[in-house]
């Protein structure tokens, strides 16, 4: 499908507008979750199966399912959307390292990254000149801003921020681990909440994008 860029794939500042409420709702929504957690669930809180973990896991499903409406039934860049499938999908997985390690076997979670990663890298680098044509396209979007900011939330800060020698300075003798297991499973959720965020601008965008041929 040609998708070239249009000035119809625009959006006015007030549904901007009106978007961005909805979103502060919803990472509120998850802070308030959290306080929850902690507040009233201590048996499983900031574990496999407290709200925070079962939250990341069901962003990253949505997110999943999202894509592949976008790239098998609107087919809109299904190279790119290829490569953004595999990262979140390969996120969903590694967020399961526990009940895989515990269940089937240990590393069982790398195994299943590889077997996604690897196949659509390999896809992508064939299909090269169709990825970077529709590259060109994403990469003035919201979308994509929004992307580069969850995956630096989740993979750079939440991992910088929860540095035990960091915790320890701060919390000094009275130091525990749970905190700071706490404080970085949080911040992941903001960043895959971002991510998710970035998966719906871009299927509103490719929604107008289909529409408009």
């Amino acid at each position: 499908m040609n998708t070239h860029l249009d000035a119809t794939w625009a959006i006015t500042f007030r549904t901007l507008f009106f978007r961005a409420i909805i979103y502060v709702l919803v990472i509120g929504a998850i802070a308030q979750g959290a306080y929850w957690e902690a507040q009233y669930l201590p048996e499983v809180r900031f574990s496999e199966l407290g709200f925070t973990e079962l939250t990341q896991t069901c962003v990253l499903i949505t997110s999943c399912l999202l894509l592949v409406y976008i790239r098998q039934v609107l087919q809109i860049w299904p190279n790119l959307t290829l490569l953004l499938l595999a990262f979140v999908a390969a996120s969903l997985v590694r967020e399961q390292d526990a009940f895989l390690d515990h269940y089937v076997a240990t590393h069982t979670w790398k195994i299943l990254v590889s077997l996604i990663v690897i196949p659509s890298i390999t896809w992508v680098v064939i299909q090269r000149r169709r990825f970077l044509a529709e590259f060109a396209r994403y990469s003035n979007t919201l979308s994509l801003g929004l992307f580069t900011a969850g995956i630096l939330v989740t993979y750079a800060f939440s991992r910088l921020f929860g540095r035990q020698v960091f915790w320890r300075a701060v919390m000094q003798e009275g130091y525990m681990r749970d905190v700071k297991d706490m404080a970085e499973e949080v911040i992941e959720l903001l960043g895959y909440s971002i991510i998710l965020i970035a998966i719906v601008e871009l299927l509103l965008l490719a929604r107008r994008i289909y529409r408009s041929h």
